[in-house]
């Protein structure tokens, strides 16, 4: 058995260049994700702010994260506005790591972390749905291998930045030279992982804010620059080996291709993205395919929010009672679960291959129900919290990508779900750390896994009505669509029906 058969393979070969350029826009994605929590402290004595006021910067980016994904539709007509979003966006953050260093006030690094977060919005919406347009029954393969891509980013920016961390105090205070060694950096590093940090109270670590910073963090953000440099020249590249620059319009530019050969169709499929939202289609559609969008952006609403607050708040609940975790122990936790999360969509590559999207995607909210369970029932054991930890990571890691490719597919590649898909997703990842951490500060630490354990509930519930909603559409479509073949009949003349 070969891990892909020749039809795949070519439909790989026909589109590489494309694919692999989409591939490394979502790598240059993940190192602008994963940065902010392991360069938080030194950001805050470079922007001399408190603890409480330099965690708003997370909210500043999520926030404009989500605002560049509902808005990012509207650069999807055409495959130049694509390439144009795309470049422009992987340039700008490139550009914004290399502005960081020169922030020294909360209110600019807010600024430049809020366009970074439009930059991957716009990211984020684009290149999903110019792989489900390439690709489109074969997606879910491609999908997961962007989706690994974001994972891979969000691995290395930290590796990058743990070199030029500070391990005492970065700002030398007038008053005090001598760091209070009763202050873990690591354990605050580690507390301050998302935009829910915003809810905790910080007073507890009276940090200098005065004085003279001195923090290295700054050659960091100039590596990551370098790094993320190669992703917009290899967009422009894309851009005039499509012969959609004007200094490359020696001749017509070159029509897409599907894997059928079918120029026009695709071509056509690029400029009308938005006709299935066209108010005046609306009437033509049946209800099921609004409320398999709806469905859709619920579930991702909840397992991405999940992935963002079991990241932002594993640690918390790991050194809390009744576990006590030590400090550094507990610091393992998260990268664990991200590590887990890139090797399973890599594993996924292979999966979406020989197994359909609705099989992976019950064995996978399955996998998340019952691990919250355990997790939920064995709460004292710190060996389990690691085990556990890993294989929630292995379950929840291809619930995106499977989910955009088994919408899309549904909904005929219509293009409006991926839109609403990202969109939801991002909301559930700003919001439910949001609201998971102010759960967790009124009811305690326990709180956090219980709030998981019904999220996750709710999202296999959600994915059952999404198949039974999936089965009233087919049928549905199908109804019209033969209702349709008989008014053509009837429109043909009875002498003509004879012959």
């Amino acid at each position: 058995m070969t891990l892909w058969d020749d039809r795949v393979w070519a439909l790989f070969r026909s589109q590489w260049k494309q694919t692999v350029i989409y591939w490394s826009v979502f790598f240059s994605f993940g190192l602008c994700i994963a940065f902010l929590g392991p360069t938080i402290l030194d950001l805050r004595c470079q922007t001399h702010s408190t603890l409480q006021q330099i965690t708003w910067v997370f909210f500043s980016q999520q926030l404009f994260l989500l605002l560049g994904s509902s808005v990012g539709g509207i650069f999807k007509r055409t495959l130049l506005f694509s390439l144009v979003a795309l470049f422009t966006c992987t340039f700008i953050i490139s550009l914004v790591f290399l502005l960081i260093p020169l922030c020294y006030s909360v209110i600019m690094l807010s600024i430049v972390l809020a366009i970074a977060g439009l930059a991957m919005g716009v990211i984020d919406n684009v290149a999903n749905l110019q792989l489900v347009k390439l690709y489109q029954k074969d997606s879910a393969i491609f999908l997961q291998a962007l989706h690994f891509f974001i994972g891979l980013g969000a691995l290395v920016s930290p590796l990058v930045a743990d070199p030029f961390l500070s391990d005492d105090a970065c700002i030398l205070a007038a008053n005090a030279t001598v760091f209070n060694s009763s202050f873990n950096l690591e354990h605050i590093r580690n507390t301050l992982a998302g935009p829910g940090a915003a809810l905790t109270n910080m007073s507890e670590y009276p940090l200098h804010i005065h004085g003279m910073a001195l923090t290295q963090v700054s050659y960091a953000f100039w590596i990551m620059a370098l790094i993320s440099l190669p992703v917009p020249i290899a967009v422009l590249y894309l851009m005039y080996h499509e012969r959609l620059l004007p200094c490359s319009r020696t001749s017509p530019p070159l029509l897409e291709q599907n894997p059928s050969g079918d120029t026009e169709q695709v071509s056509l499929a690029h400029k009308n993205v938005f006709r299935c939202c066209n108010l005046d289609k609306v009437r033509d559609r049946p209800a099921t395919f609004f409320v398999l969008q709806i469905v859709g952006g619920a579930i991702l609403f909840i397992t991405d929010g999940i992935i963002g607050s079991y990241a932002g708040f594993v640690y918390t609940y790991a050194v809390s009672p009744p576990l006590l975790m030590a400090h550094k122990t507990a610091g393992y936790l998260d990268s664990i679960f991200w590590a887990a999360i890139t090797l399973s969509r890599l594993a996924f590559i292979y999966l979406s291959y020989r197994y359909p999207a609705p099989k992976l995607l019950i064995f996978s909210l399955i996998g998340v129900v019952l691990i919250h369970g355990l997790l939920l029932l064995f709460y004292t054991s710190q060996m389990f919290l690691f085990i556990g930890t890993t294989i929630l990571g292995l379950c929840i890691s291809s619930v995106f990508p499977s989910m955009l490719a088994f919408t899309e597919d549904a909904l005929e590649y219509k293009g409006c779900a991926t839109t609403v898909l990202v969109t939801s997703a991002s909301t559930g990842e700003m919001l439910m750390q949001l609201l998971i951490g102010s759960v967790i500060q009124d009811y305690g630490s326990y709180a956090f896994m219980l709030c998981c354990m019904i999220a996750s509930f709710l999202g296999f519930c959600l994915f059952l009505l999404f198949l039974y909603v999936h089965h009233l559409h087919k049928n549905s479509y199908s109804h019209s669509t033969d209702c349709t073949k008989d008014m053509d009949m009837k429109k043909i003349p009875p002498s003509l029906a004879g012959s």
